[in-house]
């Protein structure tokens, strides 16, 4: 505790929505936390306002980087936090360069570092980096205080740069149920499958459309729901050509990009989340989660962070990578044995009250960002 000198202070750099990506979600979610131990302020990185610009280059966001710069700088003086947190980049050319930027100009300021790795495997992009960008990203990302990630499976970025301590802080989400109504099908009536997530590859998406071909091939009465915005209209044609040629363009809705109650709603009328992602960022899923609040049975791939939130056979069913056959085999599963979705749905909602709500983030941030504020004093 800090009772003689206060709260410790933190100041946060990161990005919250808009755009409504995980991390900037969760980074919202912290700065929303009530605190005894620590006092955070918080410079917002305002790089991207919607999902279609992020890790895209554009001139305006040099002027954005150097406004951050000064704000940092500003805040340093103003509110004297002696802590940094920042949540670094995914492996990503452009955002790696904007976090050598930020950085190099702004970490000197503070005593203690946390890095909070929401996005995975960027220790791996920088080693393929050109020699002198290597060198520098090496020296930007030196040695923080304090390395967090998502998940125990994640690789451990923060170990990579020699961060003189490596935790796992499991992300947590509000409780919404109750919000909307919820239902779920009658004996014999149709089964809805959601996917949430950006309508990309490596999410998973052409796998699932596969796989929901071959369940639909096997006489099941499902509908497919996929929440989120296209990755691009390259993409987005290729998705639509496979759902006319398959015969399941009537069965599968695109919803868009839904938020509040409108994502709740769909989330609690679902019977089966289905996340097939192999996402080369992928850390968590906090749609997973979400799933899991409202007693969702869910498939999902064992992949990353992934198997640290679904257990196979206790709250859900892990299938390899790509693997349409597997895919449609769990979703078979699922769809012809309700009380099994039932078991499983329940029991995701008991390991989210106990290990992935909102309360139990804030409280396991609190505790590490103070040890991180008086590690070796």
């Amino acid at each position: 505790m800090r009772n003689k000198t206060g709260p410790l202070r933190v100041l946060v750099v990161g990005q919250t929505p808009p755009p409504f990506g995980g991390q900037a979600m969760m980074i919202q979610h912290l700065l929303d936390g009530r605190y005894s131990t620590i006092r955070l302020y918080h410079v917002r990185m305002a790089f991207s306002e919607d999902m279609d610009s992020v890790g895209r280059f554009a001139w305006r966001k040099l002027w954005v980087l150097l406004v951050t710069i000064l704000k940092v700088w500003w805040a340093r003086i103003v509110h004297r936090p002696r802590v940094l947190y920042y949540p670094p980049a995914g492996p990503g050319r452009v955002p790696v360069l904007r976090d050598i930027a930020l950085l190099l100009a702004t970490r000197w300021l503070f005593r203690r570092t946390v890095f909070h790795f929401h996005a995975s495997g960027v220790a791996d992009h920088i080693g393929s980096m050109p020699g002198l960008w290597r060198g520098l990203a090496r020296l930007a990302y030196a040695r923080p205080t304090l390395a967090i990630r998502t998940a125990p499976q994640n690789p451990d970025d923060g170990q990579r740069f020699g961060a003189r301590r490596s935790v796992v802080v499991p992300n947590g989400v509000p409780d919404r149920r109750g919000s909307v109504e919820e239902h779920s099908a009658v004996e014999g009536g149709t089964i809805t499958i959601l996917f949430t997530g950006v309508l990309i590859p490596s999410k998973g998406v052409e796998v699932l459309l596969d796989a929901f071909t071959r369940l639909v091939a096997r006489g099941v009465d499902a509908r497919l729901q996929l929440m989120g915005r296209w990755g691009d209209a390259a993409f987005e044609r290729r998705c639509l050509d496979q759902m006319r040629q398959q015969g399941i363009a009537d069965r599968v809705e695109i919803l868009g990009v839904k938020h509040g109650t409108d994502k709740d709603h769909f989330f609690a009328n679902c019977d089966i989340f289905c996340f097939p992602s192999f996402f080369e960022s992928e850390s968590f899923g906090l749609v997973l989660v979400e799933a899991m609040s409202f007693a969702k049975p869910v498939v999902a791939t064992r992949w990353r962070g992934i198997p640290s939130v679904v257990e196979d056979g206790r709250n859900g069913i892990l299938v390899p990578v790509s693997d349409a056959q597997a895919l449609a085999d769990a979703l078979l599963r699922l769809c012809r044995d309700p009380r099994l979705r039932r078991a499983l749905g329940d029991e995701g909602r008991r390991i989210f009250e106990k290990r992935f709500t909102l309360e139990a983030f804030h409280q396991a941030m609190e505790h590490e960002l103070l040890q991180a504020g008086i590690y070796d004093r």
